[in-house]
């Protein structure tokens, strides 16, 4: 059985903020704003995991008003996501991802965002899509306000899971 969920994820850009994505912080003057360290590449992939299952949204699992994720490394977050795919009896199969900014320019830092998130979703590298765009200085995104990801994932059960553990 195969399931495949869709992510986005949205974050306003600041001063005084470090830069992550993908699990690697970018050299950059602004970074993304949020309760955590509002990687919106790694947001995008929760939600589109938790999706895939029907499991709800990073908001339910993490919510912004718990002390508990404030300042939080997303790769955590992740971690946990991926921990109730694999609970549910899934695995990745592959991830296609797309990251909308003005700048900075990211894709000198895609290989290590996929050995990153690889790494955590025990895949390989090359199951792992990035790819960047911008809106040609359109909207929020093209002033350079802020930032958005959007990721497709698919999940495939994995072979010797009861069925019953899935529900």
């Amino acid at each position: 059985m195969i399931r495949i969920g869709f992510g986005i994820d949205f974050h306003q850009l600041a001063e005084g903020r470090e830069f992550w994505l993908g699990g690697v912080q970018i050299p950059y003057d602004r970074g993304a704003v949020g309760h955590s360290d509002a990687d919106v590449l790694i947001h995008a992939i929760c939600d589109a995991l938790l999706g895939a299952l029907a499991l709800g949204d990073i908001g339910q699992h993490f919510p912004n008003t718990d002390p508990a994720y404030k300042d939080i490394d997303s790769k955590i977050l992740l971690a946990q996501s991926y921990r109730l795919v694999r609970g549910r009896g899934y695995r990745v199969v592959n991830i296609d991802s797309t990251v909308t900014l003005e700048a900075p320019k990211i894709m000198r830092y895609a290989g290590a965002m996929r050995e990153t998130m690889a790494a955590i979703l025990e895949i390989s590298m090359d199951d792992i899509s990035i790819k960047a765009t911008t809106t040609e200085l359109m909207g929020f995104v093209g002033r350079g306000e802020g930032l958005v990801a959007y990721a497709t994932v698919l999940l495939e059960r994995r072979d010797g899971v009861p069925r019953e553990a899935l529900i």
